[in-house]
């Protein structure tokens, strides 16, 4: 994939079935326009899944998100496509922005997999930071989602979907999905592609019964991601998101990771040209480093696991 402009970016990237009955796996990437990774992953995944034509119970699909942003390599046009999923748009069927849009012609592609036709319907959002960051899963602690995400070999963040709202996990949640959202790494890192590819091969393995052995590229496709990349698994729980208004100057510090540890009173920012100290010893997660964005920096901190 590359992304110059007109660059067509297919709604559907792929689909496949061996015609058995089972789960859907829904799989959606690139929901912002500057994180391509997940795109290139799903290629890849359809292309190795038509060359070998392996058997699974039940369907993935992999659906783009923002297609314009995509196209123009930016977070958004008109606003992040990961916050108008709320209650009130859908309910009000609101289709103003090019976001809300976009959002429609997604849900309409989903609405082609009913869940009367699947024994459950599962969900990947496919994602990357703007910080350097080990790969990790974010999960709404909503219908079985935490326990699902436990099957996966990496960090797992709760709780930020209890704070942002609008993003498109609440809403799949709300429709009696089971899924989480994986970020693979920094946006124009070349593991993140690697991570996303992983992930998906294993969210396949996990949900659809797929023989992973079958695949030409295993067992590379997944060690990559799970031996390679990914850390030892560990719980997380966001405790505190500090939110910026269109009008602030934010200035993240420089050198901030993912998961790094941070000391009560460490300078963490600059806001308006005041400091922005640390009231915590935790985590940082997520410290914005772009231009386009209203989350300044979260503070999570380690919990026992399931």
């Amino acid at each position: 994939m590359n992304n110059k402009p007109d660059h067509h970016i297919p709604r559907i990237i792929g689909k496949y079935s061996s015609n058995q009955k089972g789960p859907l796996l829904f799989v959606t990437a690139g929901i912002h326009g500057n994180e391509p990774s997940g795109i290139k992953a799903l290629e890849e995944v359809f292309k190795q899944l038509e060359k070998i034509k392996p058997q699974i119970k039940g369907c993935i699909v992999g659906v783009s998100g923002n297609q314009k942003a995509l196209n123009r390599n930016k977070r958004f046009i008109d606003e992040d496509l990961n916050r108008v999923w709320t209650e009130e748009n859908v309910e009000q069927k609101k289709s103003e922005t090019h976001e809300q849009k976009e959002m429609w012609e997604i849900i309409d592609v989903l609405n082609q997999f009913p869940k009367e036709d699947f024994t459950k319907r599962y969900f990947l959002d496919c994602h990357t930071t703007s910080s350097s960051s080990l790969p990790y899963v974010s999960v709404q602690v909503v219908n079985d989602n935490d326990s699902w995400a436990h099957n996966f070999p990496t960090y797992i963040v709760r709780g930020f979907s209890d704070i942002i709202t609008g993003d498109i996990d609440h809403y799949l949640s709300r429709t009696g999905m089971t899924g989480f959202v994986f970020e693979a790494g920094q946006h124009e890192d070349k593991a993140s592609t690697e991570n996303h590819e992983g992930v998906i091969w294993l969210a396949l393995k996990e949900a659809c019964g797929l023989d992973l052995e079958k695949i030409e590229t295993y067992p590379e496709c997944v060690n990559n991601f799970a031996e390679k990349n990914a850390p030892k698994q560990k719980t997380f729980e966001l405790k505190y998101r500090h939110g910026l208004k269109d009008s602030d100057t934010f200035e993240m510090k420089p050198g901030y990771k993912n998961f790094q540890e941070i000391k009560k009173g460490e300078l963490l920012a600059k806001q308006n040209g005041e400091p922005v100290k640390s009231e915590w010893n935790a985590r940082i997660f997520m410290p914005l480093y772009q231009a386009q964005g209203n989350d300044g920096f979260f503070i999570i901190e380690e919990v026992e696991g399931k």
